[in-house]
């Protein structure tokens, strides 16, 4: 049923769909309001606190006067660390009017968009994806053009798979690798089959979320910008959240062509301008300093995935991968639709589920429809190993029960 109101609210926001991680973290936080102990694994945030040499410099930054306005794509000294990050990390090379520092990377995806899109314009997401890029190509009047992969795929689409969705209306692709929802890593050999059918495009742009970056248990990261063939049109996304606990902080960024970076700032010059001073300044400090407590963040999240995967496979039904990066676990649950709660519910989709795991269990995750994967859903692991063990206990009894 269509929401029906009387105030003069936009189509736009009518039809927008409310984020579906957002929605389950509130009703967690609802029934742990009311006294439950609620295990909240519905979120996409590391659980460990930003590192102190990083809050430091935010506070030196704030003695030294770090308290104004800064240029809409951000401040010299973020932008040479981008820069150098960009080189060493990824043999990127970037001037500095390609960087854009924005308040997160979600934002810079919606400059992206905005400065890219038409109506009408498709952009073809490789699903699942994260809940954000169908609404924000959506916002920016585009169509989301999914291309859908499974378990058995672990989840990547191929090059032969994405070409075929291109369209004379196809403007980008975006993906995440590191991928949020499912933690599966492209290789460096399945990258450049996808450079290599792109670069017969001319006019489709590739946008690169690569936030999870520092979260990689396999192989080295690697950047689908490097290639030659493509690094002229390709888009690159990161930011600070994951990598380096600093999701509060709102700071992402953008490496790209000139053209398109010029247009996120105009975008950007219009809605937020820039992002804060001194956090830039901590985010400057973080690029190139010290870097062992993110490699000890990424060790702890590489012990809790091989719990929860152990866990999780132990349920009857549950169909678990191993992912390679990101602090996600996507289990394909399908096994459970068509089964009724004992007070009669039917569970039909994974909505059903996540809602029933929620009343039942007291455990929140998300559905996996709003990540383009009906019959999936997404559990962060970026909690306690004892909060991690104490929900999948509760998951399997509660499944248990259903007949």
């Amino acid at each position: 049923m269509a929401m029906v109101s009387t105030y003069p609210l936009s189509k736009r926001v009518m039809q927008m769909e409310e984020s579906a991680t957002l929605r389950m973290s509130q009703l967690a936080r609802d029934l742990a309001a009311q006294g439950h102990k609620v295990i909240n694994l519905s979120l996409g945030e590391p659980d460990f606190d930003t590192p102190v040499h990083i809050k430091e410099a935010a506070k030196q930054a704030l003695d030294q006067g770090y308290t104004k306005y800064t240029p809409v794509p951000g401040l010299v000294e973020l932008k040479k660390a981008i820069q150098e990050k960009f080189k060493r990390d990824n043999g990127l090379d970037f001037a500095l009017n390609q960087i854009v520092v924005s308040n997160g990377a979600k934002q810079s995806i919606a400059n992206i968009c905005l400065s890219l899109l038409d109506e009408g314009d498709e952009v073809i997401i490789l699903a699942p994806y994260w809940v954000s890029y169908s609404a924000i190509v959506e916002l920016a009047g585009g169509k989301p053009i999914l291309v859908k992969s499974g378990i058995e795929q672990d989840y990547k689409s191929t090059a032969e798979e994405i070409q075929a969705a291109i369209t004379d209306r196809t403007k980008a692709l975006l993906y995440s690798s590191p991928c949020n929802p499912t933690g599966s890593v492209y290789t460096k050999e399945e990258l450049k089959a996808i450079a290599d059918m792109i670069a017969q495009y001319e006019d489709i742009v590739i946008i690169s979320d690569e936030i999870y970056e520092y979260i990689n248990f396999g192989e080295k990261h690697f950047s689908i910008g490097a290639f030659e063939n493509v690094k002229d049109r390709t888009v690159t996304v990161n930011g600070f959240a994951k990598g380096f606990a600093m999701t509060g902080w709102r700071l992402g960024y953008i490496g790209g062509p000139a053209w398109l970076a010029d247009a996120c700032t105009k975008i950007q010059g219009q809605v937020t301008s820039g992002a804060t001073a001194f956090g830039q300044m901590a985010a400057a400090h973080a690029l190139l300093a010290d870097m062992q407590p993110t490699y000890n963040m990424r060790e702890a999240f590489l012990r809790r995935r091989d719990l929860v995967i152990e866990k999780l496979s132990a349920i009857p039904g549950f169909k678990v991968n191993r992912p390679q990066g990101a602090f996600y676990i996507f289990p394909d649950i399908s096994a459970y639709f068509g089964l009724s709660s004992p007070d009669g519910t039917l569970i039909r989709n994974s909505d059903d589920l996540c809602e029933y795991l929620l009343e039942k269990a007291h455990v929140a995750a998300v559905a996996g429809a709003a990540f383009g994967a009906e019959n999936c859903f997404r559990i962060s692991y970026a909690a306690s190993e004892e909060d991690l063990i104490t929900a999948i206990d509760r998951i399997g009894a509660a499944v248990a029960d259903l007949k």
